[in-house]
């Protein structure tokens, strides 16, 4: 997954995915199969349980997508565990310094260049080596999404063995003071473009969540390298009121608000970014 992101950002090709919040295999499976490029479970926010996650991560690599997974939180023995299950890579919630980036890259790494224990109990079927040297080429994204996290961008950035950063709009707009999801926000954008443009400058790949298809083009064509398209949970809900209005012979099925978990994760229901 990481030498997927670099090469395919540096040749001009954005990763597209899908962000899973229902913790049902079927669904992941089914997913996958529409050939995204990852799909990535949620286990900070999305309803899969740690005694789900191997289950998830086949029914991704079953249906034909890149697993990867969102940790509960940037600790070494979270991210050990994703990657020993067969997680292609890690997304990290809440990365606020250096110190936490280079924890969470060093986790991923076997020694002498980080700290990973051996112990890929399913990785190594799914990869089908022992090698550690094989094993270690995981992607590690780490979220820049607080105030902290965006005052301490440059030296973030400039993590030695960092693969990406990962920008949440729901969690980043409260941390401009701005309602969820203000993508529109010339704060926003501005601070956004700032975060894209170190990424440019260190050879990091730049990560966006976004609502849909539309703004997931926009985002590619500004440059991002790895870009969500969807969230399962939102888009199974639009597709159902969109068939109920025209059951009921309704003009439109009207739009899911901020508080019904309408966007992307982030926003109560759905998991946050």
């Amino acid at each position: 997954m990481e030498e997927f992101l670099r090469e395919g950002w540096r040749q001009g090709r954005a990763a597209v995915g899908v962000w899973n919040t229902i913790g049902d295999t079927l669904v992941a499976e089914a997913v996958a199969a529409l050939r995204p490029d990852y799909v990535c479970i949620d286990m900070q926010h999305g309803s899969a349980s740690e005694a789900q996650l191997v289950p998830m991560l086949q029914a991704v690599t079953v249906g034909g997508a890149t697993p990867i997974v969102r940790v509960p939180e940037a600790n070494p023995a979270a991210i050990m565990k994703a990657l020993d299950a067969g997680a292609a890579g890690v997304i990290l919630p809440l990365v606020e310094t250096a110190e936490q980036a280079k924890r969470a890259v060093d986790a991923c790494r076997y020694p002498p260049a980080g700290r990973r224990s051996f112990g890929p109990f399913r990785a190594s079927i799914s990869a089908e080596t022992s090698d550690p040297r094989d094993l270690e080429k995981v992607a590690c994204i780490a979220m820049i999404e607080t105030r902290a996290g965006i005052d301490h961008l440059a030296e973030i950035v400039a993590t030695e063995g960092l693969t990406a950063i990962y920008l949440g709009p729901s969690d980043l707009s409260l941390a401009l003071g701005l309602p969820p999801g203000s993508i529109e926000a010339p704060e926003f954008i501005a601070t956004a473009e700032k975060i894209r443009s170190a990424c440019a400058e260190h050879g990091v790949v730049a990560g966006m969540h976004c609502y849909d298809g539309v703004t997931a083009r926009r985002a590619v064509e500004q440059g991002y390298g790895m870009v969500t398209v969807a969230i399962d949970l939102r888009s199974l809900r639009q597709a159902l009121a969109a068939e109920i209005a025209v059951a009921r012979g309704t003009n439109h099925a009207g739009r899911l608000s901020v508080a019904e978990g309408a966007g992307e994760p982030g926003e109560p229901g759905e998991g946050s970014l």
